[in-house]
């Protein structure tokens, strides 16, 4: 049902799209809709934390499992996880947030909360593998900002019907670093042991989705 959604709000936009098309589009009753969901408002609610929360929960972890001395494996991680999510969103949901009729919606306050996690996050990490020059230019704040615009990317490489191959991510990822100034040899060596720490994160990210699909 949420995929249902995703792919009409995104082709048609989400005040243009009802409820009745969406039972339709799933196959059932606008009734049957209701028993899952109180309206469109918390459809679109759902679809909007699942392209920033699958990457905020997993902050956490990245932390724990990343030594200290080694914050740029942590900051590509997070990108490399982010990329992740806005290329496996289904219908390319992660552009949803920048609609007009989107941000205008009561549940918008609540995606927004989540988003600053996110930013928050690269901000804290960039900050900390960021050159004097960078840290001298911009807050935690602005380079999360900076940093979190450098993954969306992803969102307008989809739009272009281009597939977000692991080539592709590992450049974004590193394009983020480049923003810190990190020496592309550190870059690297982040690359190679982030890669080797994805894979513990790849069966989290299915069941949530998994279970977020209804």
């Amino acid at each position: 049902m949420l995929n249902a959604a995703a792919e009409l709000f995104v082709a048609k936009g989400f005040a243009a799209t009802s409820t009745r098309e969406i039972a339709e589009r799933v196959g059932i009753r606008q009734a049957s809709l209701y028993y899952h969901f109180t309206g469109k408002d918390e459809i679109l609610a759902e679809l909007l934390q699942r392209s920033v929360r699958p990457t905020v929960d997993k902050v956490a972890k990245i932390e724990t499992i990343v030594p200290p001395e080694t914050r740029e494996t942590a900051l590509y991680l997070l990108a490399l996880i982010d990329i992740r999510t806005l290329a496996e969103a289904p219908y390319n949901e992660g552009i949803l947030y920048g609609q007009a009729d989107v941000a205008n919606s009561e549940v918008y306050a609540e995606f927004r909360d989540a988003r600053q996690e996110l930013i928050d996050a690269y901000g804290q990490l960039g900050l900390q593998i960021a050159s004097p020059n960078v840290a001298s230019d911009l807050d935690a704040r602005e380079l999360g900002e900076t940093l979190m615009h450098s993954v969306e990317i992803v969102t307008v490489i989809r739009s272009s019907g281009l597939p977000v191959t692991p080539g592709r991510a590992k450049r974004i990822a590193a394009a983020a670093m480049r923003i810190c100034d990190v020496p592309m040899a550190t870059i690297a060596n982040a690359a190679s042991a982030a890669s080797e720490l994805l894979a513990e994160f790849r069966q989290e990210s299915i069941n949530a989705l998994t279970e977020s699909n209804f």
